[in-house]
C-alpha cells in the first residue's frame, strides 16, 4: 500500500526531495523551502489514503507553502516544482524498492498533487499581485508627493524674489530677476512634465551633461535670497570651472535645493550654512553643511537620514525632502549620506559620477 510505503520512507524521500532543491541555483536553496510542503504534505498525504478523506487540509497546508515561498522570493515555476519533486521522488523510490503499489494508490497521489500545486500557485499568484498592486499605489503617491514637495520649493523662492525686488533695492535685470524667472520657469516646466506623466516611472530621461560650476552657481544665487531672509549667512565654495557630471538637472537642483532648505531650516539662528564641492578622479561629492549642533548621543552612519527628519522645531512642509532627494541621488546613478558632527553640526553629501572630460575639450 502507497501510504504504508511513504510512512517507512518518510525520511528517504524529505531527503531526496532536498538534494533535489539544492541542485537549483537561483534563489540559492535552503531547506527552509520545503518546512512547510512536503514533510506537512506527506504526513496529510497518508491520512487520506488510510481514510479516503477530504484534501481540504492538503488545499490549506499547499497555500501556506505558496505563501512562505512568495515571501523568500520563489517563482511560480520553484512552487510548481517543489510538488513535483515529491512525485518524482515517491514514483522513483518505488521503482528502485519494487515496492508492490497498486495503481489506484499512484491515481489519488498525483490528484493530491495536482490540488496541491493548484493551491499553493493559486495563493502564491493572488498575493503576488496584490503585492505588486500595492508597491505600484507607493510609488503614485511617492510620485505625487514629490511633484508637491518640489512646488512648494519652487513657490516659496519665487515669493522671496519677488518681496526682495517690490522693496526697490535691487532691479528686476540684475541676480534677484534671473532668480525669479529660473524660478518660474522652473514651475512652468514641472507642471507641464505632469500633465504628460506624472512621474509614471522612476527613469530619469533628460540626463545631459552639466558643468558643475554653473549649476552651483545658480543655486546659490536662489539660496542666498532665501538665507538673507532667514537671518542666515550662505558660503558658497569656489568650485573647478571643468568639472562636470551627467544628470537630470530638474530633478538634481530640486536634491539640492531640498538639502539647503533642511539646512536653513534646522541650523541655528543667525548661523552659516555652506554649499560646497569636492571632487575625484571619478565622482563628484556636493556637500551641505550646516550648524545645528549636531545630533545628541549615539547615532551609527546607516540611521543618519532617518534621524535627521525628526531634528528641529521647523515642521512646514510634508516632510518627505531627505525621501525624495534619497531617490533623485539615485536615479541620477548616485547617493546621499550623511554625517553627524556632534556639538557643530550636519553635512549632507550628494555624491554623484563624474564626466569624462570631452574629447573636444582635449584638443
Amino acid at each position: 500500500m502507497l501510504f504504508e510505503f511513504i510512512s517507512l520512507n518518510r525520511e528517504e524521500i524529505i531527503s531526496r526531495c532536498r538534494a533535489k532543491v539544492a541542485t537549483r541555483s537561483i534563489p540559492p536553496p535552503s531547506e527552509a523551502e520545503i518546512n512547510h510542503g512536503v514533510p506537512l504534505f506527506l504526513d496529510q498525504l497518508v491520512e487520506l489514503l488510510q481514510s479516503g478523506g477530504s484534501t481540504l487540509e492538503i488545499d490549506r497546508s499547499a497555500g501556506q507553502h505558496g505563501h512562505d515561498l512568495l515571501l523568500k522570493g520563489f517563482t511560480v515555476s520553484q512552487v510548481v516544482h517543489d510538488y513535483g519533486d515529491v512525485c518524482q521522488t515517491v514514483t522513483d523510490l518505488a521503482l528502485e524498492t519494487n515496492a508492490p503499489i497498486r495503481t489506484e494508490d499512484f491515481r489519488t497521489l498525483n490528484r493530491c498533487l495536482d490540488e496541491a500545486i493548484a493551491s499553493a500557485v493559486t495563493r502564491y499568484t493572488r498575493e503576488s499581485q496584490q503585492s505588486h498592486s500595492e508597491k505600484a499605489a507607493d510609488r503614485d503617491n511617492e510620485r505625487v508627493g514629490f511633484l508637491v514637495h518640489e512646488m512648494r520649493n519652487l513657490v516659496n523662492t519665487a515669493v522671496v524674489a519677488f518681496e526682495v525686488l517690490k522693496s526697490g533695492n535691487v532691479g528686476v535685470g540684475g541676480s534677484t530677476g534671473a532668480v525669479l524667472n529660473r524660478t518660474l520657469m522652473g514651475l512652468r516646466d514641472l507642471i507641464a512634465l505632469s500633465l504628460d506623466e506624472v512621474r509614471a516611472t522612476n527613469a530619469v530621461k533628460n540626463r545631459k551633461r552639466i558643468l558643475v560650476s554653473e549649476f552651483i552657481d545658480e543655486m546659490g544665487d536662489a539660496a542666498t535670497l532665501e538665507a538673507d531672509a532667514r537671518g542666515l549667512k550662505l558660503i558658497v565654495s569656489p568650485v573647478q570651472e571643468e568639472l562636470a557630471i551627467e544628470a537630470d538637472q530638474r530633478i538634481l537642483a530640486a536634491v539640492v535645493g531640498n538639502l539647503v532648505q533642511n539646512a536653513f531650516k534646522f541650523t541655528r539662528s543667525h548661523s552659516t550654512v555652506t554649499l560646497r564641492v569636492r571632487a575625484s578622479a571619478d565622482r563628484v561629492l556636493i556637500d551641505v553643511q550646516d550648524e545645528c549642533g549636531g545630533l545628541p548621543g549615539e547615532v551609527e552612519d546607516k540611521d543618519l537620514v532617518p534621524s535627521f527628519e525628526q531634528r528641529g522645531t521647523d515642521r512646514t512642509g510634508l516632510g518627505i525632502g531627505l525621501t525624495f532627494s534619497r531617490w533623485g541621488a539615485e536615479a541620477n546613478g548616485g547617493r546621499l549620506y550623511a554625517r553627524n558632527l556632534p556639538g557643530a553640526g550636519c553635512v549632507f553629501t550628494l555624491d554623484l559620477p563624474r564626466s569624462s572630460v570631452p574629447a573636444t575639450a582635449l584638443v
